[in-house]
């Protein structure tokens, strides 16, 4: 069994080469990579990795700039595994990653998903615990064994503030090509997936063990679009098909916290005294309307 560490590359270089580089300390050999490069202009990246010999790498070069969730759905169709990663080409696999993550397919085969433990870091690689990730902690189910997680109990946790890591997840490739990425999505794309996933009837698995760095940094989709309010548009959109979502499942109590997304206000709370000083007024009401709005 191989996992597919599938890697959006559009970046910078030097982190780039650091992710790459953890991929190739893996403890297990099990693993395919496959960097999708989005039109980065430099070449160099590209032909660094051109220049690696090893044969579980591969290099693919789109003819044009997909964007975000456009790569996404390339790097879906170039899966060849049972399993995939959709990593980001800044963060970082801990060595132990590959080999944990095939053990825990081989106990549960019918999970839709695993989400190990994450080590936040900054732009330097030092830890960091910003506010979205102390958030995201608090959020996250306390456990320190193995859990599955299954149905509106799952989905009302999601929307109540989402504690997973999309670059870290390990999916099943069969369930992801069933749902897709939706479009119009870039920042919150991987809760939609995963809202249709648990609505079809799939499961999370949750592993205690950190086996990820999740780098958060000024420069990400994330980042940007939470300081410019354009973040807080599109979880407008998400969360009302969410709640239509839920509705649907029959799932009214999901329904309700996809309607109320306290967290996703909360956040954008924090963000309106920055746009304030800024004398931003679009932004001011971009986040005013996201705090206070139905």
């Amino acid at each position: 069994m191989t996992i597919d560490i599938m890697m959006p590359f559009y970046g910078d270089p030097a982190l780039f080469r650091r992710a790459v580089e953890s991929v190739m300390a893996q403890t297990d050999p099990g693993w395919r990579l496959v960097v999708v490069d989005d039109v980065y202009p430099d070449p160099a990246p590209g032909e660094w990795l051109r220049g690696i010999d090893d044969a579980r790498i591969r290099y693919v070069r789109n003819e044009t700039n997909l964007g975000v969730s456009g790569n996404f759905s390339r790097c879906l169709e170039l899966v060849e595994s049972d399993h995939f990663v959709l990593m980001g080409c800044d963060d970082l696999l801990e060595p132990t990653y590959v080999g944990r993550m095939r053990s825990a397919i081989a106990e549960h085969p019918t999970a839709s998903y695993f989400q190990p433990g994450v080590t936040v870091v900054d732009g330097s690689g030092a830890p960091s615990s910003p506010l979205p990730d102390t958030v995201k902690r608090l959020s996250r189910p306390r456990t320190r064994s193995t859990i599955i997680l299954s149905g509106q109990k799952l989905a009302s946790s999601l929307l109540r503030g989402n504690w997973t890591y999309f670059p870290s997840i390990c999916w099943s490739t069969d369930v992801v090509r069933r749902y897709g990425f939706a479009d119009g999505f870039e920042v919150v794309l991987d809760l939609a997936l995963q809202l249709e996933i648990i609505c079809g009837g799939g499961s999370l698995v949750v592993l205690p063990e950190r086996l990820f760095r999740y780098r958060r940094h000024a420069g990400s989709v994330s980042s940007w679009s939470a300081e410019d309010g354009s973040r807080f548009a599109e979880e407008r959109a998400f969360f009302t098909s969410a709640r239509a979502l839920m509705a649907d499942a029959g799932w009214r109590h999901a329904a309700r916290v996809a309607r109320v997304h306290l967290s996703s206000r909360l956040n954008a709370a924090s963000k309106l005294p920055g746009a304030i000083r800024r004398r931003n007024t679009a932004d001011v009401r971009s986040l005013a309307r996201h705090i206070f709005g139905s």
